[in-house]
């Protein structure tokens, strides 16, 4: 039992330091930052009445966000697995928004990832530059967890800089890539991760390193300032989502998703058997399912 209880703190040693480096105590993923986009917010251009119908057959796509996107702890320890990507990947599990929309083999050549695990709202603009840079079809966007998983609710992004940080990252898109059809994912439930997976001990113990703290610190408090921290969290998450939504609904090449991905209600076969936390190969699946749906689907 001694050698057992020593191995089992050697892996959560490990997982420490890579969790930490790849969360940089966030939500979803690291600390890398995306290249710097503009600092000024700038008006993008009015599509005019000659704008075409949403094309739900693109010929490339560009895949922008943060460790969701990426498939960080999808298929191995502590690491970013872009084939299991719901966006861009290519494994037949997954059967991949770019594979469904563009086939296996042009996806290879037709699709790109530049979402970096740990991203915020602050970095897409220059992962948007990126994308521009390749004059995708479409743009995939997906992310805001890591604005409101901090190390307390305090230090969360607030709305109106969230606001700010995206309208930026459309207008960089825009400048550069004006045609490009762009499809923004909901930011998840927080808090029914935290209600599926407090259940698992290990999932709790994983938590404790420091993985979106705000929400799932102290995950079998239920007492009233642990729920109000964590009611605080989920109604960031939900203005978070009010932003995207009415940012995308000023660009007519742009549709959110209605707040699919956040309504879909997961349980824990959806989420990663190391951290608790991100996807599985099914939940990425599942995200590639609810994206593919809402990009062809016909809307007035």
């Amino acid at each position: 039992m001694r050698k057992r209880r020593h191995h089992s703190r050697a892996v959560l040693a490990v997982v420490t330091a890579a969790v930490l480096g790849a969360a940089g105590c966030d939500a979803v993923g690291g600390n890398e930052s995306a290249p710097s986009g503009t600092e000024a917010q700038r008006a993008k251009p009015s599509p005019t009445a000659t704008t075409p119908a949403w094309d739900s057959s693109p010929s490339s796509l560009a895949a922008v966000g943060d460790s969701i996107t990426r498939g960080f702890d999808a298929c191995s320890l502590l690491q970013d697995c872009p084939e299991a990507s719901w966006a861009t990947g290519s494994r037949a599990e997954v059967d991949s928004l770019a594979v469904r929309l563009l086939g296996s083999a042009k996806a290879v050549s037709h699709s790109w990832n530049y979402a970096v695990s740990g991203a915020r709202m602050s970095d897409l603009a220059g992962q948007m530059a990126q994308a521009a840079a390749k004059r995708p079809g479409l743009v995939t966007v997906m992310a805001g967890a890591n604005d409101a998983c901090r190390d307390s609710t305090s230090l969360m992004t607030s709305v109106a800089d969230f606001r700010a940080q995206f309208e930026d990252a459309m207008s960089t898109l825009r400048d550069a890539a004006p045609k490009a059809q762009v499809y923004v994912a909901s930011v998840p439930n927080l808090k029914r991760l935290w209600s599926e997976g407090r259940a698992n001990p290990m999932g709790k113990q994983v938590w404790k390193l420091g993985i979106c703290p705000s929400m799932l610190g102290d995950a079998d408090a239920v007492d009233t300032a642990a729920t109000e921290r964590r009611d605080t969290v989920q109604d960031r998450v939900e203005a978070y989502n009010k932003v995207l939504e009415e940012v995308c609904a000023k660009d007519e090449r742009c549709r959110f998703d209605g707040g699919a991905v956040y309504e879909f209600r997961f349980g824990t076969e959806q989420l990663s058997h190391i951290d608790w936390f991100h996807p599985s190969v099914n939940g990425q699946a599942r995200l590639a399912e609810i994206a593919y749906r809402e990009v062809t689907a016909e809307k007035a």
